[in-house]
């Protein structure tokens, strides 16, 4: 029998959960790939694609970065011995000039800090942090206007 096929990222590893909605709120400027340190149902949960990224956000406090909001739903075969809070505050693993550089951007420039993805990498978990300035109502406006008249623009060209 054949294995199913598993969605690839643009990193080369299999994606677990995407932000969409991280692409329509903010023009993101640069991107971060980190680790993540989990405990063993929350790997267990991963491997099942048990997440969500919608609501979640990177902050960095006592030059340590964290994830909030990343929501890991356990799974019912979960330990019995364990009590498992599905949204805790999780460390991201990101070297000393990586911290340095993002407390920089946030601190003074005003950025913010973004999951954008869950996924696997050589049997490990990580996530990709964007750090991102807000949209206005009227640039989204202007994306989805950019967005229709590009579909719109290869139907005519595929028509003629």
């Amino acid at each position: 029998m054949a294995k199913k096929a598993k969605k690839k990222s643009t990193n080369g590893g299999s994606t677990i959960a995407l932000n969409k909605k991280a692409r329509h709120d903010y023009f993101i400027e640069d991107r971060l790939e980190a680790g993540l340190v989990l405990e063993g149902w929350e790997v267990k949960s991963l491997r099942a694609g048990k997440a969500q990224l919608v609501d979640s956000y990177v902050f960095v406090k006592n030059a340590e970065a964290w994830v909030s909001n990343l929501l890991i739903t356990p799974l019912m075969t979960a330990s019995t011995h364990i009590q498992p809070e599905p949204t805790r505050v999780r460390k991201l693993l990101l070297h000393r000039r990586e911290i340095d550089r993002l407390i920089g951007a946030v601190e003074r420039k005003g950025y913010t800090l973004i999951a954008l993805a869950l996924y696997w990498s050589k049997g490990r978990v990580k996530i990709e942090i964007g750090l991102a300035k807000g949209k206005k109502q009227h640039d989204k406006r202007d994306a989805e206007k950019e967005r229709d008249w590009q579909r719109e623009k290869q139907r005519l060209l595929k028509h003629s």
